[in-house]
């Protein structure tokens, strides 16, 4: 091993053990002076090495502008301490993704593309130094305790982690060592080019979206799968109640959840199955949605981060708070549900016509779940007042077409709304490598505000 192959690893030791064990906080005031420690370096020390923070640096965190995807990659240059502009970085990653050789740095930067799942395509840089403490956060925020021997006990068998994505990156990769055999399965080619490779390793740790766990689970109820993971985790997609169950069922375990994106590590679930934010590495403004301050999306600032920053970032998700705190005993703010995207929020008039009011996508999941197995896939559409709803069902298509219409007149009678109009068609798998999205909102009625 030489020496800077050790010094990496070393850092990835000693990122695992300070995440897990010094930054465990029960008490909210210790997690909020930690992050103000932390903040207090980043803003002084960190950020004035950005050409876009440079004359801001005093200006303290919450007088700083808010910034989201469309002003990152406007200047994006300006967002990153090595002033590598979109012209320098963006042949990198669309190289990897024509190639599918997802090896190749810029310097010790790898460059990646985020999925574009938000409406646009994004870039994401991160550094060697980044990747290793990466890592160590990661397996010391998602490892089960039953798990940890494996890491460190040379006489046990490495610790063995099978890796779904549409796209590898030097990112994951760096989980690699002797002690983790790490294999990516890669979502173009389909799942089915994945199954032999899968049973030969039987991981230990199954990370991949809900739809591509569920997808494994019914492989492995069909007879085609033999491994029996002891920890899986969903990643990418939310999470919904009818896929844990079918992983369930396959595996014998409930599935958890790593609530990660390009912007960073945001969440993970802990050893009681609550997901919690991970706001030991990050600062998190809630913007409410509502007056009852139950869901919000999450601006965030990484004070981890050194290349690329992450400063008052407006993500675009819904996150739904949890109603009590977690047994746990964590600090760490938790969440029941990630809930989706806010243009997954649909939008109807209240009953006096006046205003537009959500509704929000757990409420319309549960709805539709009350259906039953007969409604087997879904994708719902908004353009005004009318709905396309694609189905599919393995029983009367069209008494199903007449129940969810049932189905949505009595929701929006219970929320006050008026019931919107709607078309029918057939359900159609996307693409492998292509991020579930039931729901979907593509245009608001028009001449009406918007109210929460």
């Amino acid at each position: 091993m030489n020496s800077e192959h050790l010094l990496g690893t070393l850092r990835t030791i000693g990122s695992f053990v300070f995440s897990r064990y010094a930054l465990r906080f029960r008490r909210r005031e210790r997690l909020e002076a930690w992050q103000a420690r932390r903040l207090r370096y980043f803003i002084a020390r960190v950020i004035p090495r950005s050409e876009r923070f440079k004359a801001l640096a005093n200006d303290g965190l919450h007088r700083l502008p808010i910034m989201d995807k469309a002003s990152l990659m406007n200047d994006f240059a300006g967002f990153n301490t090595r002033a590598l502009s979109l012209e320098q970085v963006l042949p990198v990653a669309l190289q990897a993704e024509q190639s599918r050789d997802f090896s190749p740095t810029l310097g010790d930067i790898t460059v990646g593309l985020s999925s574009g799942t938000s409406g646009a395509q994004g870039v994401f840089l991160v550094s060697s130094v980044e990747r290793q403490r990466w890592a160590g956060i990661l397996l010391a925020r998602t490892l089960p305790r039953a798990l940890l021997p494996r890491l460190v006990c040379p006489w046990l068998a490495p610790l063995r982690i099978a890796f779904f994505l549409r796209a590898n990156s030097r990112l994951y990769t760096t989980l690699a060592s002797r002690r983790i055999d790490f294999a990516f399965h890669d979502l173009t080619l389909g799942l089915a080019a994945s199954l032999e490779r899968l049973n030969q390793q039987n991981p230990d740790v199954l990370v991949a979206p809900a739809t591509v766990l569920r997808g494994l689970a019914q492989a492995a109820l069909a007879g085609q799968l033999t491994i029996r993971p002891r920890h899986i985790l969903s990643v990418a997609e939310v999470l919904e109640s009818t896929d844990a169950e079918v992983v369930q069922q396959a595996f014998g375990i409930k599935p958890q959840q790593i609530y990660q994106a390009s912007e960073g590590f945001l969440g993970y679930t802990c050893e009681a199955g609550t997901l919690h934010l991970n706001e030991s590495h990050l600062h998190i403004e809630p913007q409410w949605l509502d007056p009852q301050r139950t869901r919000f999306q999450p601006i965030i600032t990484d004070f981890s981060r050194r290349t690329q920053l992450i400063v008052r970032y407006r993500l675009n998700d819904i996150l739904r708070v949890a109603s009590a705190p977690c047994s746990c005993g964590r600090a760490e703010r938790a969440i029941a549900a990630v809930e989706g995207r806010a243009d997954e929020i649909l939008w109807l008039p209240r009953l006096d016509g006046q205003q537009l009011a959500p509704l929000y996508p757990d409420v319309l999941r549960r709805a539709l779940l009350m259906l039953g197995a007969e409604l087997e896939e879904y994708e719902i559409h908004q353009r005004g007042l009318l709905w396309q709803a694609n189905l599919r069902t393995s029983g009367d298509y069209h008494g199903l077409c007449q129940r969810l219409t049932e189905a949505l007149a009595e929701l929006c009678a219970q929320q006050g709304l008026q019931a919107p109009s709607l078309s029918f068609g057939h359900w159609q798998a996307p693409p492998p490598q292509t991020k579930r999205r039931r729901l979907l909102m593509l245009q608001l009625p028009e001449g009406l505000s918007c109210v929460y």
